[in-house]
């Protein structure tokens, strides 16, 4: 069984947590373990309705508080599969950036750094200012690998669902957990 964390920050982009979710639910051999900071159930309530929270914590095998910092995911000997913070917000981004673990969201990526396991951000912000670009700089050069999420046009998404699958399968396949690709591969043709 492979342990993927998944962590859902503030930004906007809560469907894409939600998918996320549920494309981990459906792999066999994936337990998911949530964590949702106090804004990120706020902005899971106004984009996807006040059950949304409850229907994404239905799809994880753990679920945290944000407060609990002595959760296993806090701790190193936890071991993953990897970590999507999906959105991130740049409040967690800066907060993974600089070590400041203050709470079990920003902990647990913390872990993923020390450890050399993988962590996949998708940041959430437009335009961005300098700050948030060296922040950006600074995870990756720690080993996050940052992914906005960017719609792929050339894909002809008919709809947003298909645009947010399509971000949402590129993460996953980010972590390389052994299955199939889940986004579907380019194959050349127009």
């Amino acid at each position: 069984m492979k342990r993927v964390v998944l962590g859902v920050a503030g930004a906007s982009g809560a469907a894409i947590a939600m998918r996320i979710g549920e494309l981990l639910a459906n792999l066999p051999d994936v337990e998911l373990h949530l964590v949702v900071s106090d804004a990120g159930k706020r902005t899971i309530a106004h984009e996807l309705g006040p059950d949304a929270l409850g229907n994404l914590a239905k799809l994880a095998r753990h679920i945290y508080s944000a407060n609990d910092i002595g959760a296993t995911i806090a701790s190193g000997s936890f071991k993953t599969a990897g970590m999507i913070v999906a959105p991130c917000s740049m409040r967690s981004l800066a907060a993974i950036a600089t070590g400041l673990s203050d709470n079990l969201l920003t902990r647990a990526a913390d872990v993923h750094l020390k450890e050399r396991r993988k962590l996949i951000l998708l940041a959430r912000e437009t335009p961005l200012h300098l700050g948030h670009l060296r922040n950006m700089v600074a995870v990756t050069e720690m080993g996050a690998t940052i992914m906005p999420p960017v719609p792929a046009f050339y894909r002809r998404p008919e709809t947003i669902a298909d645009i947010v699958t399509h971000i949402a399968a590129r993460a996953i396949d980010q972590l390389d957990l052994g299955q199939s690709p889940l986004a579907v591969e380019w194959d050349g043709n127009a």
